[in-house]
């Protein structure tokens, strides 16, 4: 087979859907940010990334930070993943507070970081076996993950017989098949071509809506935002800054008809002024 799989597979992977959804419920996170400040200093020189940022992302909730570069939203999304301090405030997940990095928080980069001597199938099971899961639980979940982003013909295929989108796929699923809280994603098709955008964009609604997990979005791009987010932080530069929040009123089937849509178009319209006069 050309994905390596087997039919004891194919039952474990059935047998896991009933028991992954149950696990929805308890595998959402909640992230609170409290009066966060972010300052850099370099002897006397001092820089302002971040002033007093609050925000909540709900359980389940797809947010997106849009900015224009130099604003800090790829500093906050760092700051939330844990590889980065910060200078005051509360950062809390799920109650407790964010100290380090941790597999609770699934990260995904706009550069491509698959291990490039390893297959699609090993990228997607590479945390799983650091953490010690057993082969057919490796091999079962890694099947579940190939299906839901469509590549199980790839599974023996090395990255570099990947598209650009075929790799940040593995990149999301790798992310997701260790069960985080939250999956963080700092602009991870802005290097994909126009169309292959889009594919993605749909992809990835697809892909929440079977995981249910949190996601905190990061872009500066209008259009992208409004049609993957439930919810749109708008935040401006100099110091890094939230402005406004937008609450996406449009239907949660999002077609690439919603992209016509008078109220995509008037919302596009407003996050563009607000963004021109930052």
């Amino acid at each position: 087979m050309v994905n390596g799989g087997t039919a004891a597979d194919t039952a474990s992977v059935q047998g896991d859907d009933g028991q992954r959804q149950a696990e929805n419920d308890l595998i959402r996170g909640k992230i609170e940010i409290n009066g966060l400040n972010k300052i850099y200093t370099s002897g006397k020189a001092r820089f302002e990334a971040l002033r007093d940022i609050d925000l909540t992302v709900e359980p389940n909730e797809f947010v997106t930070i849009l900015g224009p570069s130099g604003c800090g939203k790829s500093t906050l999304l760092r700051i939330v993943a844990g590889l980065e301090d910060y200078s005051s405030g509360d950062v809390l997940l799920n109650g407790d507070p964010i100290i380090g990095p941790g597999a609770d928080r699934g990260m995904v980069f706009q550069g491509y970081t698959l291990f490039p001597w390893l297959t699609v199938r090993e990228n997607i099971e590479y945390g799983l076996k650091l953490k010690g899961v057993p082969t057919l639980s490796r091999r079962g979940l890694s099947s579940y993950y190939l299906k839901i982003i469509r590549l199980e013909p790839f599974a023996s295929a090395y990255p570099k017989q990947l598209s650009g989108g075929m790799k940040q796929r593995v990149a999301i699923a790798r992310a997701l098949a260790n069960r985080p809280k939250v999956l963080l994603m700092d602009e991870p098709f802005g290097a994909l071509d126009a169309q292959t955008k889009i594919e993605m964009q749909e992809m990835l609604l697809d892909v929440w809506e079977k995981e249910k997990t949190t996601v905190l979005f990061i872009t500066h791009d209008i259009e992208e935002a409004i049609f993957l987010s439930q919810r749109i932080i708008v935040m401006g530069a100099n110091p890094g800054r939230i402005l406004q929040e937008f609450q996406i009123d449009l239907p949660a089937q999002r077609t690439a008809e919603v992209r016509e849509m008078p109220e995509f178009l008037r919302l596009k319209r407003e996050l563009a002024q607000l963004l021109r006069h930052e």
